[in-house]
């Protein structure tokens, strides 16, 4: 790895909660061994999720202080739709309160009872919103993507073949729903030129391709650094090239562009257009303000800026990727490549013995937790939820502890701490039993389900 170092001072800081391990004991009992349940000062290292735990820059607070919290027309919203016009090329910007917010309105908008929608790899909210509007999402991923120790170096590709077959088979398909990068295969890329042929089959059939761009920038790095003929090309560049292969998007705000709560539809049809400002007014709140202060608004216009310069990228990439590479010097089983914006614990390979509907990756993470403070998060069968139709868990073929790094909060050396935490709960691994779930929830149970240690 190149040298590299933040591209950042420090001026402001936040004490950290120190605890010992009897105090983490109670918390995690009290939780229900949901680090979702945890309260924030009872975490010392809190890698649960990059979702609006950033850091802003001097430049997003001093933006703060320009709020125009006018009810219609504030002058933060067109502040806004002009940088997402230039940065992303969507000709039509409608904010939300959040990401969830966009996949609810698009799903609504575009979907009808029967409906099947390919896509590369589920995430949790998406699917849901897609079965809540009566739909049904299909996995087109490469197989790749499902095997944690392939090195494929575009692990979120889509595989055209079964694209096809979807297509042919479906009664009707209202949108191809494409990510980037793919959160649940382990923040895996897709490639440019994937994308092109994703583009090509959605032209012949006519149908429309839906971006989930929450995560794209950090897409763009892979390209630029993984794609033959894209090294010259600036991470701006590429990111502008993939939005142009899209019809849509929708955006959860507080990943790539730095802030702590917001998001948007980008839209090129007018009449799209049109219905999403109606919906939104009726979900989330004006069309020119979507649920968000107009002071949001200002700091998400300047967080996209900031979230394509390429030293901020380059060192958010690689310090990820210095607490991969510290995982596997230990010996821990991870996902390969080390994904962009955390790295992925194979709970399977760490468990064996553990069977998946004693939920390993869940116990990992309660693990992890009582040895040192540190809260990340199951990506497994918790996540998977329940076929709405058997009602059977669903299995994924993967089942990962997501160690999830917020952008420019904590240090290298913050991280180091972690990998030896990781690494000492891995050495234990035999003696660690399963969990049985004492409560679950209706939908995305892997927020608020509680369970208990088996086995002692």
């Amino acid at each position: 790895m190149d040298d590299w170092f933040e591209p950042y001072k420090i001026k402001a800081v936040e004490p950290i909660p120190m605890t010992t391990r009897e105090e983490r004991a109670v918390a995690l009992d009290d939780a229900g061994w949901n680090t979702f349940l945890l309260r924030s000062d009872q975490v010392t290292i809190d890698l649960l999720t990059d979702s609006g735990t950033n850091a802003m820059s001097d430049r997003q607070w001093a933006a703060i202080m320009l709020g125009d919290e006018a009810y219609a027309g504030s002058r933060n919203f067109y502040r806004l739709e002009e940088t997402v016009r230039r940065v992303y090329g969507y000709e039509h910007v409608i904010p939300t309160h959040q990401g969830r917010g966009a996949e609810h309105i698009v799903s609504e908008m575009l979907i009808r009872p029967g409906d099947e929608v390919p896509g590369n790899m589920y995430f949790t909210t998406t699917r849901l919103h897609q079965e809540l509007a009566g739909g049904a999402f299909v996995d087109v991923v490469v197989d790749e993507a499902h095997d944690p120790a392939n090195r494929y170096p575009f692990k979120g590709d889509v595989d055209i073949e079964k694209l096809e077959k979807v297509i042919e088979r479906a009664a009707r398909v209202p949108y191809l729903s494409i990510a980037g990068t793919v959160n649940m295969a382990g923040g895996q890329p897709i490639s440019l030129a994937n994308l092109r042929q994703v583009r090509a089959v959605a032209d012949r059939h006519g149908i429309m391709v839906i971006f989930d761009a929450t995560r794209a920038v950090e897409n763009a790095w892979f390209i630029k650094e993984r794609e033959s003929g894209c090294a010259d090309m600036t991470v701006a560049e590429i990111l502008l090239a993939m939005c142009d292969l899209t019809d849509a998007c929708t955006m959860s705000a507080k990943k790539d562009s730095l802030v702590n709560i917001g998001g948007w539809i980008g839209l090129r049809d007018t009449e799209l257009a049109a219905q999403a400002r109606n919906l939104c007014v009726v979900y989330e709140g004006l069309h020119t303000y979507g649920g968000l202060a107009g002071r949001d608004m200002e700091a998400i216009a300047v967080g996209i800026e900031e979230s394509v310069d390429e030293h901020h990228i380059r060192a958010r990439i690689l310090q990820v990727r210095e607490l991969g590479e510290q995982l596997l010097a230990a010996g821990v089983p991870i996902v390969e490549p080390v994904g962009g914006h955390a790295v992925f614990v194979d709970a399977r390979r760490v468990f064996p013995h553990i069977p998946q509907e004693e939920f390993p990756a869940q116990r990992l993470a309660g693990e992890i937790y009582l040895d040192s403070g540190t809260r990340t998060m199951e990506r497994g069968i918790v996540s998977a939820g329940r076929d709405p139709e058997t009602g059977h868990h669903r299995h994924p073929a993967l089942e990962l502890v997501r160690i999830t790094i917020p952008r420019r909060v904590y240090t290298s050396r913050h991280l180091a701490a972690v990998g030896r935490s990781v690494a000492d709960v891995h050495a234990r691994r035999e003696e660690i039993h399963g969990l049985e779930m004492t409560f679950e929830p209706t939908y995305l149970r892997f927020f608020q389900a509680r369970f208990r240690p088996l086995g002692g």
